[in-house]
């Protein structure tokens, strides 16, 4: 029996132990989240000010861009193959180095040409000789036959002869200038200006007309062109864009910039438009021309191509980091000179790399908010980078400071 109470009486203390703990526990959890729930409270109410980064809006030229995704294409692309059979002797260019056309690339073994030439030209004497034989017959024909010193039969053979004569000298001509052709094949030269590739075949191969891969692939780079698709709905304003352009002996430019977007390439020129749609996708095909001077662009190379349709001048602008959407459409938060914030509904323009055009709700001047904006609401108050409060001290311009100062108030 008084085992029993022993333990009875163990069991209460340890009991009034845990609830004490758990109360100390939970006041201390709750006085620790105190100054934070306060806080985030003040915000919401507009008591606490706010700290954001702003931007001023300004009147500015807007540039009407249209942006794709382009593939470049080289102006011309070029497999150098031999027209002739016979062993590479020699390879003269250095791969991947820009070539002219008709500059001497490689030579083919030209013995065997060089005799063919030799044959073609003795027979072309031959048959030559035996046709000025046959015209001095004639002349002496001609002379006896005024006479009647001959028939007029023997006159006409020897006529006939001439002209088989002259016909067979005009053949072996045919053949040496053949000859001579395929002779001058041996010499194989760039057919464009380019860049060449890689060698594809090594000295001492023999090398023939119909080999797949020839000797090499030139491409010509300077100039070079980007293909690029844009919406068909968009085909009417470019198009009278570009006819105006063409009248006036202007162009309209256009960019190409790296798969990030971040660093320009080119700068170049639209070439052309495609004649028709693309059924399946509703777009059509651009072309761009660059004059690529530096080498900045490789065929088949991924660009982000940027169209400069028209500029437009005066309008108001911001950063587009300033642009908010919401369930009534685009709105920006207009800091006021009693450092509160308006929501304004706003109609957008043009977009030109990080900025906007705002054609009505924002006047320039006026400053609006960049960063900070996920905490406001319509009529906070806001700290701007570099405010001073009323003791002379600077207040507070980042949400990184605030939650500092908040753990130090925990923590004392």
């Amino acid at each position: 029996m008084r085992n029993n109470k022993r333990w009875r009486l163990a069991a209460g203390v340890l009991g009034l132990a845990a609830c004490v703990g758990a109360a100390g526990y939970y006041w201390q959890a709750r006085a620790a989240a105190g100054p934070k729930e306060k806080t985030a409270a003040d915000d919401r109410k507009g008591g606490r000010p706010v700290p954001v980064g702003v931007a001023t809006a300004a009147k500015q030229d807007v540039r009407v861009v249209q942006g794709a995704l382009g593939t470049v294409v080289p102006q011309a692309s070029v497999v150098v193959r031999t027209r002739v059979g016979g062993q590479l002797q020699k390879v003269l260019f250095q791969e991947g180095k820009m070539v002219k056309a008709g500059e001497l690339l490689a030579e083919i073994d030209p013995r065997p040409f060089t005799a063919q030439l030799t044959q073609a030209e003795g027979q072309l004497k031959r048959d030559f000789a035996l046709l000025k034989n046959a015209q001095a017959d004639l002349a002496r024909y001609q002379g006896l036959r005024a006479h009647d010193a001959i028939p007029e039969q023997q006159l006409d053979n020897q006529a006939a002869l001439v002209q088989q004569y002259q016909g067979t000298v005009q053949a072996d001509q045919g053949v040496v200038d053949n000859a001579r052709l395929q002779l001058g094949f041996t010499r194989i030269t760039a057919p464009v200006s380019g860049r060449i590739g890689l060698r594809q075949v090594d000295v001492g191969n023999i090398v023939n007309p119909n080999d797949a891969a020839g000797l090499a692939v030139i491409t010509a780079v300077q100039p070079i062109a980007a293909l690029f698709s844009l919406p068909e709905d968009q085909l009417p304003a470019i198009a009278a864009h570009l006819a105006d352009a063409q009248r006036q002996g202007r162009v309209l430019d256009v960019e190409a910039w790296d798969r990030a977007g971040t660093r320009k390439l080119a700068q170049g020129r639209l070439q052309t438009i495609d004649n028709q749609i693309d059924p399946a996708t509703g777009t059509i095909r651009f072309k761009a021309q660059f004059a690529n001077a530096d080498g900045a662009l490789y065929p088949n190379q991924f660009v982000n191509v940027r169209l400069l349709v028209e500029t437009r001048a005066g309008l108001v602008v911001a950063p587009s980091a300033a642009i908010q959407n919401g369930n009534q459409g685009p709105f920006v938060y207009v800091v006021g000179a009693d450092q509160t914030v308006a929501l304004r509904p706003v109609t957008l323009g043009p977009v030109d790399g990080d900025r906007t055009a705002v054609t009505t709700g924002l006047e320039a001047g006026e400053q609006v908010v960049v960063t900070g904006v996920d905490r406001l609401r319509n009529g906070a108050r806001v700290v701007l980078p570099g405010t001073r409060g009323k003791d002379g001290g600077k207040l507070r311009a980042t949400a990184l400071d605030e939650r500092a100062g908040t753990r130090r108030e925990s923590a004392g």
